[in-house]
């Protein structure tokens, strides 16, 4: 389908548009009744390889809310069960791992991923999406260092001590698993957009983690390669970290079209540290949507304000949303969003 609504696009190029664009992350999800009741009938995985379930679940927030781009339903884990990562989303943990990465031979254990082959679901999803759609699709992958917190803890985790201890103690089997994981997230993602994707998203969450030098060291490489290497695709690319406010402007020299902000930096000030020739997502509190109304309000126009008259500002959240939250409240932001106009000059 032709898109009817592309002003999602055109911030993303830092164009002109008649209103800023705004879309959430974990727009589909828990705080939907209608995904409540799919997921007492399928796991998150069984939605995921179902393409027209997925599609469905996909689809449902563009029409609910009235935002200006869907996001692909998935998991950044997907791709990691063809490569060999053995897994498991377990309900209000996260993903656990039954064989964590801990010595070199782990890491030349893992297989190349082959993602049209391996996740045709993926794609048949995109593919019916695209058709369905007015709006913009994103797809999405995990950032390699993310992917890495994962796959060398075995579970979420709020300290990183494994992870980090590694990266420390055996920088040759950190390099080497990093290289793995860029070429499976390269891989995806070029999938991805060879499917029909109009844009494409890295969530690097939990680089937030690390320090500057340490990102120097250890991410900036893979980071920068996973860009270049999908630069030729022409379609913009959002790179977005949470925590990140210290890392902001080596996220912008690692690259993106888009740089994705959490709540913890004001607006302005983030797009003071990446500087001009980007265009910038965020960055609205995700726990704001259950305030009253008033302080809602409120800090949705602070943050249109804070940027007003700059080109290139996608209203989003600063991380993604609550199962706690009311689908009117997200409604309504979308609407005092919209109600605010653009930059049509």
């Amino acid at each position: 389908m032709a898109l009817k609504n592309d002003r999602f696009l055109k911030a993303c190029r830092r164009e002109p548009v008649d209103r800023t664009p705004v879309w959430f992350m974990r727009q589909a999800g828990r705080y939907q009744a209608e995904y409540r009741a799919l997921r007492e009938r399928y796991t998150l995985l069984e939605i995921c390889r179902r393409p027209e379930l997925c599609a469905r679940v996909t689809a449902l927030p563009v029409r609910q809310l009235g935002v200006d781009a869907a996001i692909l339903f998935s998991d950044i884990m997907v791709p990691l069960g063809p490569m060999g990562i053995d897994y498991e989303l377990k309900e209000n943990v996260g993903p656990v791992i039954a064989n964590p990465i801990r010595s070199l031979e782990d890491v030349e254990a893992l297989r190349p991923l082959e993602p049209e082959a391996e996740l045709p679901y993926v794609f048949d999803t995109i593919r019916l999406l695209v058709q369905e759609l007015d709006v913009p699709l994103i797809g999405f992958a995990g950032g390699p260092f993310t992917l890495a917190s994962y796959v060398i803890e075995g579970r979420p985790t709020r300290t990183f001590v494994e992870t980090k201890s590694l990266m420390y103690r055996a920088p040759d089997v950190w390099h080497a698993l990093m290289e793995r994981l860029t070429d499976g997230v390269v891989r995806h993602l070029r999938a991805q957009a060879a499917a029909g994707a109009h844009a494409l998203q890295v969530f690097d969450s939990w680089v937030g983690a690390l320090e500057v030098r340490d990102y120097q060291q250890y991410v900036l490489p893979y980071m920068r390669r996973l860009f270049a290497e999908t630069a030729d695709l022409g379609v913009p690319r959002i790179h977005f970290g949470v925590g990140a406010g210290h890392l902001l402007p080596w996220m912008r020299e690692a690259g993106g079209e888009v740089i994705g902000v959490d709540w913890r930096v004001p607006l302005a000030d983030a797009w003071e540290r990446v500087g001009d020739g980007v265009a910038v997502q965020g960055n609205l509190d995700p726990v704001l949507l259950l305030a009253p109304d008033h302080v809602l309000k409120a800090r949705v126009e602070e943050i249109l304000d804070s940027v007003r008259g700059r080109r290139g500002h996608i209203f989003n959240l600063g991380h993604g949303v609550l199962p706690a939250t009311d689908p009117d409240k997200l409604k309504r932001v979308v609407e005092w969003v919209h109600q605010r106009g653009g930059d049509t000059r």
